[in-house]
């Protein structure tokens, strides 16, 4: 089977690798750093599968238009991309599926909509959570205990200024408390199949949580306060009401499921609903799979997902090594030196996400540069999530360029857990 993966980052990266235990793979357009990068559209690239990695390519119909063509995808049509392209939409959807989230409001962005969201921010108890309802590469939620920050960021997102349009229609939520996870669940437009592994990714770019959301700076699963029947729990809470409610709209939905909760003192609640694998949870979920992932998707894409997701007990974190500047303006352009000794850890895989080289082709990893705010995904694996974060931590220390960065608390409070029960 060949696969043609459309993106270019660390989750498509990851896709690649694990797809290409038994298919050919090509991935368009890749990045410098990925094997098999091509410089054909989607459109113009024969494949027996297509697999989206992106939410921008799936908003804007790219699934829509291969199956038009006669072409087997992974990945919702425009519709069903809604759910993440519409955080406003996605609220309306689960609500009506009797989903348990938090409570919520939208404005936008005229006069009207301006003076009630402020007057909504003050009927609410700190924290304050503001969402631009489209998209905003996973940067666009502020979660602040001042009100005074909150005022400022429903103008700065409704006036167009922080995000543009994506912006200029709001989701207001109450704050909500308690540690979040992730799950996964492929859907081939009548079923869900879950994932069984839940994943906890590590959203702001400095240590102990502290200052601005990132695209995330790292993750970690399995998560020892998470088990296989709380995952099952959780998908019978969230994606089988969601996808007979998408179904009742006439939306068929197939590819990934990506769900996140709060595990609140008063139970879980759906946080949100991404239409792809999130990324960087993709770079330790992916690689844990045991069955041919190749087959999987066609599976879930041709309507016809049966098997049961088989996933390894292995442990996986991911540190996230950025660039300096990252997010709010990262720079570009420096010599990546280490890659090869990074790779040569034990357990450990390094996946590209923002490189690039001179010539933009696929280069010795010496010539590699920073091309991007995310630049390398650093993946341990082992036993339990102790190994695999030493493991991880380890590689990161082969790797440098002018202002790289990283988180040096990814997965800490799940390792302790780990050693103590060794």
């Amino acid at each position: 089977m060949k696969v043609c993966v459309v993106g270019q980052g660390g989750r498509e990266h990851a896709f690649a690798s694990v797809l290409r235990r038994t298919a050919e793979v090509v991935v368009t357009p890749g990045n410098a750093g990925i094997e098999g990068s091509i410089s054909t559209s989607p459109e113009e690239t024969e494949a027996d599968l297509f697999v989206i990695g992106p939410e921008g390519p799936l908003a804007d119909g790219l699934a829509d238009r291969l199956r038009a063509d006669g072409r087997l995808v992974f990945g919702p049509g425009a519709d069903g991309a809604a759910l993440e392209s519409s955080k406003a939409w996605m609220k309306e959807v689960v609500s009506a599926a009797g989903v348990p989230t938090a409570a919520y409001a939208t404005f936008d962005s005229d006069p009207a909509g301006h003076r009630a969201a402020h007057a909504y921010l003050e009927t609410l108890p700190p924290p304050y959570v503001i969402k631009t309802s489209g998209l905003a590469a996973g940067k666009g939620v502020l979660v602040t205990d001042e009100l005074a920050q909150a005022h400022a960021d429903v103008d700065a997102k409704l006036d167009g200024t922080s995000f543009g349009d994506a912006g200029r229609s709001i989701v207001i939520e109450e704050g909500m408390v308690g540690p979040e996870v992730s799950l996964f669940a492929l859907c081939d437009g009548r079923r869900a199949t879950l994932l069984p592994t839940a994943v906890r990714d590590h959203k702001r770019i400095g240590d102990g949580d502290t200052g601005p959301n990132t695209g995330g700076m790292g993750c970690v699963s399995p998560l020892a306060d998470v088990d296989r029947a709380a995952c099952a729990e959780l998908a019978a809470l969230a994606f089988e009401p969601t996808l007979t409610e998408l179904t009742r709209r006439r939306v068929d939905y197939r590819g990934v499921l990506y769900a996140g909760f709060m595990l609140t003192p008063d139970g879980p609640r759906l946080l949100e609903f991404n239409v792809r694998f999130g990324d960087p949870e993709a770079q330790v979920a992916l690689p844990r799979i045991e069955n041919d992932l190749a087959l999987l998707l066609a599976g879930a894409a041709a309507g016809e997902l049966t098997d049961e997701i088989r996933i390894s007990d292995d442990a996986m974190v991911c540190v996230v090594c950025a660039a300096e500047g990252y997010p709010a303006a990262p720079r570009t352009g420096d010599v990546i030196t280490g890659l090869d000794r990074a790779r040569g850890v034990p357990g450990v895989t390094v996946f590209c996400a923002g490189v690039g080289a001179g010539d933009g082709q696929t280069v010795p990893s010496a010539s590699l540069v920073t091309g991007g705010g995310r630049v390398l995904n650093v993946c341990g694996r082992g036993p339990d999530v102790a190994v695999a974060r030493d493991r991880a931590y380890e590689a990161v220390r082969q790797l440098h360029w002018p202002g790289m960065t990283y988180r040096t608390d990814i997965a800490a409070a799940e390792a302790t857990a780990a050693a103590v029960s060794r």
